[in-house]
């Protein structure tokens, strides 16, 4: 029986960048559904969960997160700007645009797009609350400029929060989170479990 993956993340986060694609191969692989669901993290999920934005954590753990994620970057072979010149930003309005690319073209574009969102913020150092780099985003991966006006939606609004109410309810506390079956997977460090779980069924 095939799975379905509740996939949480906010697309400015560097773990779901490191994440995506892996994941991404790894659920069509299994024939899995994969919903998307951005969520409102440090506005909504951190301060019900105890998590704290990066300016407000001690300097030790600020020093060896970067430390990780040189380590992820080369143990993937992804490029990765430790620490680009757009962050921390704000991820809001690319969500809400990865939204509405799932509610009017499906997942594959979605998916599509939440990579492209996270490429510009670790790779291509790209300011992702700036809506012309996110109406550039959309013509690069030939979809439609309609899109960015269908982010300020109410409707892809309201899936938004929906998203992010579901993602507390469900224990989320970090992105990305994987949740299967009510079994919550945290990191992309944890998608080995990810892959088994799937191939369970």
């Amino acid at each position: 029986m095939s799975l379905a993956v509740d996939y949480y993340f906010a697309p400015q986060s560097p773990y779901a960048y490191l994440g995506h694609e892996r994941f991404w191969n790894m659920a069509r692989q299994a024939g899995a559904t994969v919903r998307v669901r951005p969520v409102d993290l440090g506005g909504k999920v951190f301060p019900v969960s105890g998590g704290l934005p990066l300016s407000k954590r001690a300097p030790q753990r600020q020093a060896y997160r970067l430390v990780e994620l040189r380590r992820f970057s080369e143990h993937l072979g992804l490029p990765m700007n430790v620490e680009p010149r757009y962050f921390p930003v704000a991820g809001d309005d690319a969500a809400k645009l990865i939204i509405a690319v799932e509610m009017k073209e499906g997942t594959e574009a979605a998916m599509k797009i939440a990579g492209a969102v996270m490429r510009a913020v670790w790779e291509q150092e790209r300011n992702i609350a700036d809506e012309s780099v996110l109406a550039t985003l959309l013509a690069e991966n030939g979809m439609p400029a309609a899109r960015l006006e269908d982010a300020h939606s109410q409707a892809a609004h309201e899936r938004y929060e929906t998203s992010t109410e579901e993602a507390i309810a469900a224990g989320v506390f970090g992105a990305p989170t994987y949740v299967i079956e009510g079994e919550l997977f945290w990191g992309q460090d944890r998608l080995d479990f990810v892959e088994r779980r799937l191939a369970r069924g």
